[in-house]
């Protein structure tokens, strides 16, 4: 029985040393080794051994990406504009023996130095360009704390302000401001529409008159060519009528003449014909006779 008692003493005191000599390391870890308590080396990743304490310790150091959210902090603008701001920091160590050795805990201090960080960037930016600025304020905030982080083997990879909240009664200023926007801004819309409408009206107008204008030219044009056309084609009908067709033209309109109820007095042009020679003869007998006696 004692037997036994002593060799599971034996076996966990093998077993704790064996774990304390035997380190497997992830890929993104690494262990800052000390041997008596100074700076050995940085091991990892894989299978690592190391003597048992106090010979050599060792501290774990993560080197992944990691945010650190700051709370909500009360900053006042360069117009003594008070406004609340929460952000986040990703961050991530670079060097993982400044990270141990530099600080005590750089999660703690990182978060500190930002707190004194916004508030002297918020400090010479008037309210207006701290809510319309954000990419910009992140990119002062993320390089100014690089340059304070960087001592400590960590790099600040990123800065983005979660919330900017203004005091209540700049809030009901800018929903004002906004509100008077938004008025503005319609009744320039309906101003320009009142105006494009105005507009295609009235080229409207003008295109119809001008296709009136235009119908009426080729109305007319098509009348004066229509008139034209009959003219020629009377008169070429003129020219080929013979003696006989001008007869029976001339029959025709005695019978309608002769049809109507009308009293009339017809004088045939061939009797004009026909007394065209005794006329002449009473012209000249006329002029030959004796002459008349002066009173």
């Amino acid at each position: 029985m004692d037997q036994l008692i002593t060799l599971a003493i034996l076996g966990a005191i093998a077993v704790f040393v064996l774990r304390s000599i035997v380190h497997i390391v992830p890929e993104y870890q690494r262990l800052v080794v000390l041997r008596f308590g100074s700076f050995q080396t940085i091991a990892g990743p894989g299978l690592v051994f190391l003597f048992p304490p106090p010979i050599q310790t060792q501290q774990t150091v993560d080197l992944r990406e990691f945010v650190v959210e700051i709370p909500e902090q009360t900053c006042i603008t360069k117009d003594n504009a008070p406004i609340s701001i929460d952000f986040l920091i990703f961050q991530k160590v670079v060097e993982a023996a400044d990270a141990v050795l530099k600080v005590q805990n750089f999660r703690a201090a990182v978060q500190g130095i930002a707190t004194t960080t916004l508030r002297a960037v918020i400090g010479d930016i008037p309210l207006d360009d701290v809510l319309a600025k954000r990419e910009q304020i992140n990119e002062v905030l993320r390089v100014k704390l690089d340059e304070v982080t960087q001592r400590w083997g960590v790099k600040v990879t990123t800065v983005e302000i979660r919330e900017i909240t203004p005091p209540r009664d700049i809030q009901d200023a800018m929903n004002r401001q906004m509100s008077a926007e938004r008025n503005r801004r319609a009744a320039i819309l309906e101003a320009e529409g009142q105006k494009q409408s105005a507009i295609l009206v009235a080229e409207g107008d003008k295109q119809s008159n001008i296709l009136q204008a235009e119908g009426a030219r080729q109305a007319a044009i098509l009348r004066a060519e229509g008139f034209a056309l009959a003219l020629e084609k009377i008169n070429q009908t003129a020219q080929a009528a013979d003696q006989r067709t001008m007869a029976l033209q001339y029959l025709d309109a005695l019978k309608a003449l002769g049809a109507s109820p009308g009293t009339k007095f017809i004088i045939p042009t061939e009797l004009t014909a026909f007394a065209a020679p005794f006329a002449a003869w009473a012209s000249g007998r006329g002029e030959d006779g004796p002459p008349r006696s002066g009173g």
